[in-house]
């Protein structure tokens, strides 16, 4: 369903996007100076005509009529020297306005909880910070500057035409009443059609950035054609919305037509009947006739001047309606106000990693609980292990720690601290997470290390990749540390890219480690490279292991079993199997007795 716009023009959102224009204050006032300028240097044209005609050519003056066109191309050139700057001025202005605004907006974006993108599709974020974002240039480009030259156009044309003969011009523009009201009735159709363009375009950025993302799946489970139907209901709802608003072009301008055409029969038959009305036609003196030959042609020339804005008005005005409406999405994302927001400033020059997690309650939408008081204490150097089934809670422990997300009850301490007065930026700089799902960036393999940290060296990550037993691989790619790899590290297996995110997480050299699932989906001979990086990692370091298979986690120092956000059982590998009929020995019996392995 297409978003409904309220007034053509909402002043308070108009004041929000011209705080951007102050950096640019002295282009805006050029650009709108030449505006000026263009409207009033314009209407000099059909004066010229007509002395040239009814002072000149009628008098058989050449040298007079030669010097007029002289007059006239110098009018032309200048005409169009200050066309090229107002257009250049203003589109440079919209850019700048625009460059400004999307860097704001990934900032903001880039701020948000993790909350505000589980419910928020990516294809409208990227919708957001692209194409909406190009209308709001349109607000400069095509909208405000030049709507006000249009209508200035229009006034000056007008008062002109009155000047030189007000009964001809009253006669001439009685069409204008169904000019002005077949313009209202397309700004109003077009816009509706405007709005509905917008939010196909952003179903169809949304359904794409899904499909693209996931094509592993489409294919995998061949639902290749079913997804193309999809796509073909999606594209056709985008064309035809395309399609209404051209429907509506289509009648618009020859209507505009028909109307201009009657505008020039009028003038034509009441201009021609006052000058026959006289019966010494041989004179066509303006003092006593009132009109001239010239003043017709003037009249047709300001005509022609006057239909294009009006019927270019009407386009305007919604070219600068849909840059409201980019500009008002665009600001509801940066008013979004679930902001991670820095509650602490505390920047201790190291942290040891004594966590501790005290009566913690948590859920994602306020209601159901994920976590139920889960109190636990690790600590500095040492190993805990989270087990349970999916659902359990495990990972929403690890990003309640990073703050990615805020507790509804209770308290997490990192030495004795509560986390909320660290400064959140250095706490997740001491925290460093290798998940199972590894993400890339479209970059080289030193920069998706060291995450272009100016700080962090290339011989510190050949120094890590060492470490870790990364480093002969590496070598062997194509430029070595200045292979390019592809989009999420399409290029490389998912062993390599889980390497490197330990290379990662060791250059950074973080107090606490968090591995979430790190080696569930990797070969034997790359589990024990990944295995021999992870005891690499641990060393000195806190660290808290998600795993669903036990055999990685038996020589942890406590495992905590979850189940439904609850803890079960707390103990050694040993003390839990000792507990019969536990939850710990269940898991263990279920996962070894399938595999065929005695204890």
């Amino acid at each position: 369903m297409a978003e409904v716009t309220g007034k053509a023009l909402d002043w308070k959102l108009l004041g929000r996007v011209m705080k951007y224009v102050k950096p640019y204050r002295l282009t805006f006032i050029i650009s709108a100076f030449l505006t000026v300028f263009i409207a009033a240097n314009a209407i000099v044209q059909p004066i010229l005509i007509q002395k040239t005609l009814d002072n000149y050519i009628l008098k058989s003056d050449y040298n007079g009529m030669r010097f007029m066109v002289e007059l006239m191309f110098l009018q032309l050139f200048i005409q169009t020297i200050a066309q090229y700057y107002q257009t250049y001025l203003t589109n440079s202005l919209g850019q700048s306005v625009i460059r400004d605004l999307r860097i704001d907006i990934f900032n903001h974006i880039t701020s948000l909880r993790l909350k505000y993108f589980d419910r928020t599709p990516i294809g409208m974020l990227i919708t957001r910070t692209v194409s909406d974002l190009e209308t709001i240039a349109d607000i400069f480009s095509e909208g405000l500057i030049s709507i006000m030259g249009d209508m200035l156009l229009v006034i000056a044309v007008i008062g002109i035409m009155m000047y030189q003969d007000w009964k001809l011009a009253l006669i001439t523009l009685i069409p204008m009443p169904l000019l002005l009201l077949s313009t209202y009735v397309f700004k109003e159709a077009i816009k509706s059609s405007f709005q509905e363009v917008r939010t196909q375009v952003a179903h169809l950025n949304t359904f794409l950035a899904e499909h693209i993302s996931g094509i592993s799946i489409i294919q995998n489970f061949a639902r290749e054609d079913q997804e193309m139907r999809k796509f073909v209901a999606v594209n056709k709802k985008y064309r035809d919305a395309n399609i209404r608003s051209n429907w509506y072009y289509s009648i618009f301008f020859p209507v505009v037509e028909i109307l201009f055409a009657i505008c020039i029969g009028l003038l034509v038959w009441y201009g021609c009947k006052r000058i026959l009305s006289d019966q010494q036609i041989k004179s066509f003196s303006a003092a006593e006739h009132g009109i001239t030959p010239g003043v017709i042609t003037g009249f047709i020339v300001l005509l022609n001047m006057l239909f294009r804005p009006i019927r270019q008005l009407a386009d305007k005005f919604n070219t600068l309606q849909m840059g409201m409406v980019g500009a008002d999405r665009i600001f509801k994302v940066l008013d979004t106000d679930e902001v991670a927001v820095n509650t602490g400033a505390l920047k201790p020059a190291s942290i040891l990693g004594d966590i501790e997690f005290k009566n913690v309650w948590f859920a994602y939408n306020d209601e159901n609980w994920v976590l139920k008081d889960i109190s636990f204490h690790i600590e500095p150097g040492k190993t805990l292990a989270l087990v349970g089934a999916t659902g359990a809670g495990k990972s929403s422990t690890i990003n309640i720690l990073n703050r990615f997300y805020e507790i509804g009850k209770g308290s997490v301490m990192v030495d004795g601290i509560d986390i909320r007065e660290y400064d959140v930026n250095y706490l997740r700089s001491r925290i460093a997470t290798v998940i199972q799902d590894v993400f890339l960036f479209t970059d080289t393999i030193a920069n998706n290390i060291s995450l272009n940290n100016p700080a962090i060296t290339l011989e510190q990550v050949i120094a890590a990749a060492r470490d870790v037993g990364a480093h002969d691989f590496i070598e062997r790619l194509p430029g070595g540390y200045a292979y390019n790899v592809m989009e999420r590290g399409a290029t490389l297996s998912a062993g390599q890219a889980q390497l490197i995110s330990f290379i990662r997480a060791l250059v950074y050299n973080p107090a606490i480690l968090v591995l979430d699932e790190a080696t569930s989906s990797v070969d034997t001979e790359t589990e024990i490279l990944i295995q021999n990086a992870i005891n690499k990692l641990m060393q000195g370091r806190t660290a808290i292991v998600i795993a669903h298979r036990l055999s990685t986690i038996q020589s942890a120092d406590k495992i905590i079993v979850l189940d439904h956000g609850e803890i079960k059982e707390i103990g050694t590998h040993q003390e839990l199997l000792r507990i019969e009929h536990g939850f710990y020995r269940k898991l263990y019996d279920l996962q070894f007795n399938s595999a065929g392995i005695s204890r």
